[in-house]
């Protein structure tokens, strides 16, 4: 019940939110699916989703699909970086210290707004507070290589830089 409850209240969240936008921008590109917001522009110093999404998803032995990265992406791992994107909240609350930042805006309660390679796993600090808008995280970067949720990137120690 509270799971249904929960779910009703985000898309409620969802739904008010799509009101004070006054334009639904659609992607950039056929690869990126349509957004509440316009696409996120690189920012100096943040990591381009762009460098992320070079991540492939390949078959390995006895069938099981497991993420394939490119040299800059594994350069990454143990590093510290700084990632913008939109917050997905994996549990109930106004402020989230576990959650997904996405490339973009979750625009249904029950689906990722993007694949693996469009989502890193965020785990903060301190709580941050849920907001619409793009956020940008820091912290240490680890690449995955056999998450059992099929997670490409997560963020450990994670702190905000801007809202």
């Amino acid at each position: 019940m509270k799971s249904l409850l929960l779910v009703l209240l985000l898309a409620a969240g969802i739904a008010q939110a799509a009101t004070h936008v006054s334009k639904v921008t659609t992607a950039a590109s056929a690869d990126q699916p349509p957004s509440f917001f316009a696409p996120l522009g690189d920012l100096p110093g943040v990591l381009p989703w762009s460098l992320l999404s070079k991540a492939a998803t390949v078959k390995a032995k006895g069938g099981r699909m497991v993420p394939k990265y490119t040299p800059e992406i594994t350069a990454l791992d143990q590093t510290d970086v700084k990632v913008q994107g939109f917050m997905m909240p994996l549990q109930p609350g106004q402020k989230q210290k576990h959650f997904l930042l996405t490339v973009t805006s979750a625009s249904c309660p029950f689906c990722l707004p993007a694949g693996p390679e469009g989502v890193v796993e965020i785990n903060s600090r301190t709580p941050v507070k849920f907001t619409y808008a793009p956020m940008v995280m820091t912290g240490k970067m680890t690449v995955l290589k056999s998450d059992p949720m099929g997670l490409y990137y997560r963020i450990n120690d994670a702190s905000l830089v801007a809202p």
